[in-house]
């Protein structure tokens, strides 16, 4: 008898890749933008994961909706720009382990991924390209077409696509939005402690890893469970 099918959704920023160097750069043109002071590089890496027309309303309620607009705007431009000069694999490098645990998992018959990120389909799809990693996520989650972060639709989706159960689905995150997200759509979240948040915030996480040499073992620990 087959395994039955598996889906691993992963977060991207903070989990796959590490673009805080440019997220910051590109929130300090924004609020440069708008003429205002810059929020401490905590408080925004604090935000890494929700939809941009989330972020800057919560980081700035007492603006106006046209002031969001534009800092939205600016962002995109300015992260655009970063990224095509210095090219994708230097913008947002790949953590450690991170292309051979996905070369292992897509290895698996039963085993397909996907990712869940608050960047546009633009944004992943270079992202993707720069790495050659297409053909390697059946299913690709993005802002464009979903709420913001923690709610549950990116993952619905995805498990729709790939026709997996929740019960055979994992969520991979670095953040609080992520493992948040997970627990609404009835899955388990894997949170892992190298990202944005920490482990402090991970409260809704099933399980913690401190690397990728981790993801394996948990991930075959829950499904033999799930069996």
């Amino acid at each position: 008898m087959s395994a039955p099918l598996r889906l691993v959704i992963f977060d991207v920023d903070g989990t796959l890749v590490d673009s805080q160097s440019d997220i910051v750069a590109a929130m300090t043109l924004a609020y440069e933008a708008v003429g205002e002071p810059v929020p401490p590089r905590a408080d925004i890496l604090g935000v890494v994961g929700l939809s941009l027309d989330v972020i800057f309303p919560l980081l700035m309620p007492d603006m106006s909706p046209q002031g969001h607009h534009k800092m939205c705007e600016a962002y995109k431009t300015a992260y655009m720009d970063m990224r095509a000069r210095a090219g994708v694999q230097q913008s947002s490098p790949l953590y450690p382990g991170a292309i051979e645990v996905l070369q292992s998992l897509q290895a698996a018959p039963e085993v397909l991924l996907g990712v869940a990120t608050g960047k546009s389909k633009r944004g992943i799809d270079k992202l993707i390209e720069g790495h050659g990693l297409e053909g390697l996520f059946v299913t690709q989650q993005v802002a464009d077409f979903h709420p913001s972060k923690p709610h549950p639709s990116m993952i619905f989706q995805a498990m729709a696509d790939a026709g997996v159960e929740a019960e055979q689905t994992v969520m991979v995150g670095d953040t609080s939005f992520d493992m948040d997200m997970a627990a609404a759509a009835g899955v388990r979240g894997i949170g892992v402690s190298w990202g944005y948040h920490g482990a402090g915030r991970l409260t809704s996480a099933s399980v913690l890893i401190d690397d990728f040499a981790g993801l394996l073992p948990v991930l075959n620990e829950m499904w033999k469970v799930s069996a």
